[in-house]
């Protein structure tokens, strides 16, 4: 399969389930829209939909459905995405994600900046399984 040499590689440190996803819905939109962006894209929103990315890999979500309002809105929304931190899960969760991410200053965030600290906490730590 396509899908599984080009793997992302925080796919590739994710569950089965994660993979298998991503990999049945890239190869399923490539078929439909060909290879590119536009079947990349529509792989890592299968996959947004079960889970949420934690640091360098991806889990299961509590909840199925959208992740963020870009994702609640469909491809012409001009809403911005969460980068794979399901901003729809409620605020202990996202806090739970946070400790678990060693965010300082947490207990005093708001949800939208819980989101976006989650999210620069995931980008360091795919910098860091990178390298």
């Amino acid at each position: 399969m396509p899908a599984r040499e080009d793997m992302p590689s925080t796919l590739k440190r994710s569950p089965k389930k994660a993979q298998d996803t991503y990999a049945e819905t890239h190869d399923s939109a490539v078929r439909e829209y060909g290879e590119g962006e536009r079947a990349h894209r529509t792989a890592f929103s299968a996959v947004k939909h079960s889970f949420e990315k934690v640091g360098d890999h991806w889990e299961p979500k509590q909840k199925r459905g959208p992740s963020d309002a870009k994702a609640a809105g469909g491809r012409d929304t001009k809403a911005k995405t969460a980068g794979g931190v399901d901003a729809n899960a409620s605020k202990q969760h996202l806090m739970d994600i946070a400790k678990r991410l060693d965010i300082s200053g947490r207990s005093r965030m708001t949800k939208p900046e819980l989101v976006e600290a989650i999210q620069k906490a995931n980008a360091r730590s795919d910098r860091k399984a990178r390298s």
